[in-house]
């Protein structure tokens, strides 16, 4: 696994590495409105994390996660293959609003 100094320099690595797709956690999936591709928790994997904490202020935090498909969606919606991308999030007071199922999935791999 590679480290990053920053989470511009984690995205960059991770995108220049295939993880192409830029997600968001919407309660109790993963979802890209661009492509409009879904994933529920137990439909991905996450391959990579890198935590960042803030210099002045440690609950001024990041989480960058690799985040990779267990299979191509049955209704061919997004293609052959696997799905591969990120999700930058803050974590502690900041983090996003999720389901339980997410937040478990998500909170093994910190």
């Amino acid at each position: 696994m590679n480290n990053y100094d920053t989470v511009t320099e984690a995205v960059k690595g991770l995108k220049e590495r295939g993880y192409t797709i830029d997600f968001n956690v919407a309660f109790d999936k993963l979802i890209c409105s661009e492509n409009k591709i879904y994933l529920h928790p137990d439909e991905f994997e996450i391959t990579e994390v890198h935590r960042f904490e803030g210099d002045s202020n440690p609950d001024d935090a990041d989480v960058v996660y690799a985040v990779e498909s267990k299979d191509a969606r049955p209704d061919g919606s997004v293609g052959r293959g696997k799905i591969k991308g990120v999700i930058t999030s803050a974590y502690g007071v900041y983090a996003d609003p999720a389901s339980n199922k997410i937040i478990q999935k998500l909170s093994i791999n910190k």
